[in-house]
């Protein structure tokens, strides 16, 4: 079995790489780190969520828009966060729109849902002190 300690990046297509900075870095708060070149020209931009947890983003991808979620591929990027209805006022706050309102999931966890400016879908989840994950959790360490 492999041994994973965690996820530490996720990598995202962007068309306009200064407006992936503009959402990313100035309304969800996310940090540069460090960029890199190939053949002379921008290559990735990597960003901090946590101190383990990057997003890179890759300038110049082509399309009008991230493929929807019912394409095959990487669904949505979901962001822990500590209080749902904080976050969301805070998003909100930096013009940013829900295109799904604050509500329970399915496993019991809050989530509400933005996009980026190329589409990509984000989930913003408060994870509930009994939630499904942490009870699935529980059941695998009792074996």
């Amino acid at each position: 079995m492999l041994t994973v300690s965690g996820i530490a990046h996720v990598a995202i297509k962007v068309r306009n790489a200064q407006a992936s900075l503009d959402f990313y870095m100035d309304k969800l708060g996310f940090e540069e780190m460090f960029r890199l070149d190939r053949n002379g020209r921008l290559w990735i931009i990597y960003l901090r969520i946590t101190d383990t947890q990057f997003l890179e983003i890759f300038p110049d991808g082509t399309g009008d828009s991230a493929p929807g979620d019912d394409l095959v591929g990487f669904n949505h990027l979901c962001l822990e966060v500590p209080d749902i209805h904080q976050s969301v006022r805070e998003v909100e706050a930096k013009g940013i729109e829900l295109f799904r309102t604050a509500k329970q999931g399915a496993d019991g966890n809050w989530q509400a849902w933005i996009r980026d400016p190329d589409g990509h879908r984000i989930e913003l989840m408060q994870m509930a002190p009994s939630n499904m994950q942490a009870e699935a959790i529980a059941r695998i360490k009792a074996k």
